[in-house]
């Protein structure tokens, strides 16, 4: 019997992937690989469309205090066109884990793709 309620356990874990992520504030969620924590602690955050500067090679992002929840001194990310994730809805987005110094994800709007 307690392998039963294992499977069922683990069932009923898989079937709720996204209790694992957490959402934009436009409602879409994040996908589980791009964010660790949930709405008040994750590294998931729309950012101003003003810190994000188009290059021939890709996205030159720079973040500054009140940009994001964890940036707490200025950053400066790079993330080359083939990385970039279509976002859900009309904004810049960036997951930055395992701290502020790295970006795990960055999601453009899809029509500066």
């Amino acid at each position: 019997m307690a392998s039963l309620a294992g499977v069922i356990a683990t069932a009923a874990g898989l079937q709720n992937v996204s209790a694992f992520a957490h959402s934009a504030s436009s409602g879409w969620s994040y996908p589980p690989a791009c964010c660790h924590g949930d709405l008040m602690t994750g590294e998931c955050s729309s950012i101003p469309g003003t810190t994000v500067t188009p290059t021939t090679d890709g996205y030159v992002i720079i973040l500054r205090p009140g940009d994001h929840r964890k940036v707490t001194h200025q950053n400066r990310y790079f993330v080359p066109y083939d990385s970039v994730i279509p976002s859900g809805d009309d904004n810049f987005h960036i997951c930055l884990h395992p701290s502020e110094e790295h970006e795990n994800c960055f999601f453009a709007p899809a029509e500066t793709m």
